[in-house]
């Protein structure tokens, strides 16, 4: 299978109230197709980020699902951000989703093969 078009990274996962505290998760995908970041509920678990909300996710086959989803801060490439993670089952891919990555203001660089900073974020100014 060519994956000329996919990027898989390591990205760490940490409870909010404790950064020291992290779990690296490797290959997962950067999938700016899915808004919120699938982790293996192992992970999540042992970390002690516990479920606060049920939700349905359709996934990339149309298929409808529906996965616990806690708060956890995540990490990569030497940014972090704040988001909901969702508690993926054994059949799911772990994936950084694209609310993560505008957290994180990192864009992804196909060609480089790897994530970068976006620059400057765009703001409202008071005229």
């Amino acid at each position: 299978m060519n994956d000329m078009g996919i990027l898989r990274i390591t990205v760490e996962i940490s409870p909010l109230l404790d950064q020291g505290l992290r779990r690296a998760v490797h290959d997962v995908m950067v999938d700016t197709g899915s808004e919120l970041t699938w982790i293996p509920a192992h992970v999540l678990h042992a970390l002690g980020i516990v479920p606060v909300r049920s939700m349905r996710f359709t996934t990339a086959n149309g298929a409808v699902v529906e996965r616990l989803v806690g708060e956890g801060r995540v990490h990569a490439e030497g940014e972090a951000a704040p988001d909901y993670v969702v508690f993926g089952e054994a059949e799911d891919m772990s994936l950084l989703g694209a609310r993560t990555l505008e957290g994180m203001n990192l864009r992804v660089d196909l060609t480089a093969r790897r994530l970068l900073p976006a620059g400057p974020m765009p703001a409202a100014t008071a005229a």
